[in-house]
């Protein structure tokens, strides 16, 4: 097995407290069974891959749910900072967030190619953001200072902190937020 780790960050999946943005436009339960479906679905099929380990970074801590991937509590602190700390675990990782249905082991592979010829990959996302974030051995100090997150700055502010660090751009995938977003996925094939 290799010792490349994706960490799948996640929020337990509780009613009320996943995809809020999302939730104020088609409810709680939808939100919770969208939110539900992708975890199980990205465990599922990039957890049987044995090109890397798969580990499930959690939100609260200390939850406990049976995913079936090894999880780990992402800790305190802002979203950059816990990202930090999940990705400075592992000497090559990528780190990906639930909400991308067009999320699969190819995009995985692609961003651990990637990170043969570049320091760092990132998935730009079509909002601003981005949907991957991967490391080599080589790291800046502080990946995600100053960050305004869950804005269209996001990647822009990210990439501002990598000066002369070689980065790698896989291609532009949808997250989903918003009612309209998650209307896009479900038209898409396997959506």
């Amino acid at each position: 097995m290799t010792g490349d780790v994706v960490i799948l960050f996640a929020r337990l999946p509780r009613l009320g407290t996943v995809k809020r943005r999302l939730a104020r436009e088609v409810g709680d339960v939808a939100a919770l069974r969208f939110h539900r479906t992708q975890v199980a679905r990205l465990v599922r099929q990039l957890g049987r891959d044995r090109r890397w380990r798969l580990e499930l970074a959690v939100t609260p801590d200390r939850t406990r749910w049976p995913s079936g991937a090894p999880m780990r509590d992402q800790g305190g602190g802002d979203l950059g900072r816990r990202m930090a700390r999940a990705l400075g675990r592992h000497r090559r990782a990528v780190l990906v967030g639930s909400d991308i249905p067009g999320l699969g082991p190819a995009e995985i592979a692609a961003a651990f190619r990637a990170l043969g010829r570049a320091d760092a990959v990132f998935g730009p996302a079509e909002d601003g953001g981005y949907w991957l974030v991967g490391f080599g051995p080589r790291r800046v100090e502080r990946p995600f200072a100053g960050v305004r997150w869950s804005t269209e700055h996001a990647l822009a502010d990210t990439l501002a902190n990598f000066g002369q660090v070689r980065v790698a751009l896989l291609r532009r995938l949808r997250d989903v937020d918003t009612a309209a977003d998650l209307k896009e996925a479900a038209g898409r094939p396997g959506g």
